[in-house]
């Protein structure tokens, strides 16, 4: 059993007409990794209050009429312009068996690090990562504590998330020492570029006034040679 419920009934509709089922208040979605593939549709409001609590992370327990199928959200369709939901991808999956999932990475604790104390600021270059686990036991979020960084050199690396028990990482030969976040002096940064401006505009400054000026007179010779010939 999940935390999250969605009540789907099959479609037949498909194309453009399941598309079109968001007029009247529906969200078309497919559900795989069953014995078929399963096309379902459900209400928009339901829908969307469990994609946002459940995301890609945790299980869902899916009743379509009357069938219960435990899934993951695969993918989610919006609309470019509205942001709303179009359509939805679920993955069947076995309460018993490993299954993968993408979980946020969440810092921790970096306002009271030596490094916030210093102004330098977090950076963060991976948001996110792929872990196998039970249904069950997927984490919605693996946090990771930043409040030990203090200097530009710090970092935190994939080698410094804690997993739960249960849960491993899904590419085995992800290397330890990738970066998950360092920080950075960004008054320093902005400081250097904009003094590494200054230079390369002086530098075309002085380049500019070595090169002569065309002020279309000809060259004393050559004068010279026109009169004579003349």
């Amino acid at each position: 059993m999940s935390d999250y419920n969605l009540t789907l009934t099959v479609r037949t509709e498909t194309g453009k007409k399941a598309l079109a089922l968001r007029e009247d208040g529906l969200i078309p979605s497919v559900i795989y990794g069953g014995k078929s593939e399963i096309l379902a549709k459900s209400p928009y409001n339901d829908t969307e209050k469990v994609l946002k609590l459940a995301g890609y992370h945790s299980p869902i327990d899916l009743t379509v009429d009357d069938k219960k199928t435990m899934a993951i959200v695969k993918s989610v369709q919006l609309d470019p312009v509205s942001r709303r939901i179009i359509a939805v991808s679920f993955q069947a999956v076995s309460a018993n068996k490993l299954v993968e999932a993408t979980t946020p990475i969440i810092l921790t604790g970096f306002d009271g690090s030596d490094a916030s104390k210093a102004h330098l600021t977090l950076d963060q270059v991976m948001e996110e990562i792929d872990v196998k686990a039970k249904p069950a036991d997927l984490p919605k979020e693996l946090a990771v504590d930043a409040s030990k960084l203090a200097t530009v050199e710090d970092k935190i690396f994939i080698r410094d998330l804690i997993l739960p028990q249960g849960v491993e990482l899904a590419d085995k030969e992800l290397d330890p020492e990738t970066v998950i976040a360092n920080v950075y002096d960004a008054v320093a940064e902005a400081e250097a570029r904009e003094a590494a401006d200054k230079a390369a505009a002086e530098a075309g400054e002085v380049s500019a006034a070595d090169v002569p000026s065309d002020n279309g007179e000809k060259p004393a010779e050559e004068s010279d040679s026109t009169e004579e010939k003349a």
